[in-house]
């Protein structure tokens, strides 16, 4: 029911396993993507929530379905999947604020299938490098203006949140984020004043140009770093075209890559420092063209 957990199914070689996913078209793994006309090893789009097939999903007799929620409350479709007698798991991976901790989950995924020691040697090459990429000693963060309003609010993940903590350590400050793992809102003023201070952009909701973003509000082409000319980054580099979004796809297991793409999009951002050793372009963010 979550592409995360296509992604970990992939990474330690069990996504033999994978027999339908919800919502198939916004995968952007190209090997599950081709096997939607496999004749032999299909995978069968089973729809959303409300609109489950169930009729499907009983004739394919799965031995599992990985379900996630993301209230505290249980969704209809839950219910209706196990009063039809099918084995349930509820995954809450989303809700891990550290990204190793949500990487992690690929453990579980290696016990469902047989594949446990390959996922303990993909996690821990995954810690080892993510650790290694991280800025022990900040002196000076990068200030970091995240996001743009979504229904007309502007949210800033806290300090303590999965992207926060990311760009922490890569180096990185969230601006305007405040303790804990909640995000808060600010107005569109307030964020005009922090990006005065803001050194990069990251995250500007759907803009892949500089254009697009100043047609969204227009305040934004007196923010900072659209009207000093500083970098604007999104992470939409490996989007599909129905707008799945790889990010939040293979990211989710691989957060050493996240932290590697920031690493450099900071170490670009310091015209005084030496670029990041190894680095050379980003796998999951493009900067916004004009």
């Amino acid at each position: 029911m979550s592409t995360s957990g296509v992604a970990a199914l992939s990474a330690i070689g069990a996504d033999s396993s994978l027999i339908a996913v919800s919502g198939l078209r916004y995968v952007t793994d190209p090997d599950i993507s081709a096997r939607a006309e496999s004749a032999s090893d299909r995978i069968y789009d089973i729809g959303y929530e409300s609109s489950l097939n169930y009729e499907t999903i009983l004739k394919l007799d799965p031995d599992v379905i990985i379900a996630y929620t993301v209230g505290e409350s249980q969704p209809p479709y839950l219910t209706k999947l196990r009063s039809l007698g099918l084995r349930v798991l509820v995954v809450y991976d989303h809700m891990e604020q550290h990204p190793l901790a949500r990487a992690e989950y690929v453990k579980l995924y290696g016990a469902l299938t047989g594949h446990y020691d390959e996922a303990l040697t993909f996690f821990a090459g995954v810690k080892e490098r993510y650790d290694s990429l991280c800025v022990k000693e900040i002196r000076s963060p990068k200030k970091v203006l995240l996001n743009i309003p979504y229904a007309d609010v502007w949210y800033v993940p806290g300090k303590d949140n999965y992207m926060s903590r990311l760009i922490s350590d890569a180096g990185g400050m969230v601006v305007g984020a405040v303790p804990g793992t909640e995000s808060g809102s600010i107005t569109i003023e307030e964020a005009y004043k922090l990006s005065l201070e803001a050194d990069v952009w990251l995250c500007p909701g759907h803009c892949i140009t500089r254009k697009q973003l100043s047609a969204v509000h227009h305040l934004f082409p007196l923010f900072g770093p659209m009207k000093n000319d500083q970098p604007i980054y999104n992470n939409t580099r490996r989007s599909n075209a129905a707008g799945g979004n790889d990010f939040y796809e293979s990211g989710s297991v691989r957060p050493d890559l996240i932290l590697q793409d920031l690493r450099y999009i900071f170490s670009a951002v310091d015209k005084d420092a030496p670029p990041m050793a190894g680095a050379c372009d980003c796998r999951y963010f493009i900067m916004l063209s004009d």
